[in-house]
């Protein structure tokens, strides 16, 4: 396989702290690669970066041989870089599905795309399709603000996929969701990975990354500390020192005996 999505570098400050000290990150194309590392390590930063929503102060950013460092979101997202938030963003006033219709505009602005009078056929269908492959589909009509927290984590999910990314950046696509949830999550993003997708995930739940994941990257004080597959990544005594040091008792001891 060879790399879809680098980031070579990068360096990044805000204020007297340095989020990003030279971090490097390797994503082949066709694998599950997942971000790990302690509070504050620079992993939303670095996702920051790649997508767009900050300019880094070195470095640079390749997508599919292209060097995108510095491009503005909806550059990168018309590229074929779509993310989720840690934090959902999705349209709370408008229904499930015009959420959907807004984000196959992939090469129109948001804006552009949220005040578009008509959809075609093609477009909602494809909607459609996808709000069924999360199961949401029942609730497509219904406001996005009434869909609990899990559902619009799924939302947000299948609100990327219709715009058909080539790589999919997840922000924490297991946080703050219960364990059926993050199971079916799960299995959703191995369904996509099997038909070709490319995915890079920020995750806390060691579990979830250790299981799901080829290549696990971890970052240490805004560097990129240790790489390599998940059992080479859980019994490596640098990472253990680094959620250690982090004062993250929980993931050390999912570490040491997952």
């Amino acid at each position: 396989m060879s790399a879809l999505l680098e980031a070579k570098g990068i360096s990044r400050a805000f204020g007297g702290l340095r989020a990003l000290n030279g971090c490097s990150l390797h994503v082949e194309r066709g694998s599950i690669t997942g971000l790990i590392g302690p509070n504050g390590s620079g992993k939303t930063t670095l996702f920051n970066v790649i997508t767009g929503y900050v300019k880094p102060e070195a470095g640079t950013v390749s997508f599919d041989g292209k060097d995108i460092t510095g491009a503005r979101p909806n550059a990168v997202f018309a590229l074929g870089v779509g993310r989720t938030f840690q934090l959902t963003r999705i349209f709370s006033r408008i229904s499930v599905v015009e959420n959907m219709l807004v984000a196959t505009q992939r090469e129109e602005s948001w804006l552009r795309g949220l005040t578009r009078s008509k959809s075609s056929k093609t477009e909602l269908d494809a909607a459609m399709e996808w709000l069924d492959f999360v199961g949401l589909a029942r609730l497509a009509s219904l406001p996005a603000g009434s869909l609990s927290y899990g559902q619009r984590k799924l939302l947000e999910l299948a609100y990327v996929l219709v715009a058909d990314p080539d790589v999919i950046l997840l922000d924490e696509p297991a946080g703050g969701v219960n364990l059926t949830l993050i199971n079916e999550i799960g299995e959703k993003i191995r369904t996509l990975n099997k038909s070709g997708k490319t995915f890079l995930i920020v995750e806390h739940n060691m579990e979830f990354v250790m299981n799901l994941c080829d290549t696990v990257t971890v970052m240490h004080q805004g560097c990129d500390l240790v790489s390599g597959r998940p059992e080479e990544v859980r019994n490596n005594p640098l990472v253990l020192d680094a959620y250690l040091g982090g004062g993250d008792d929980e993931v050390v001891e999912e570490l040491s005996h997952g």
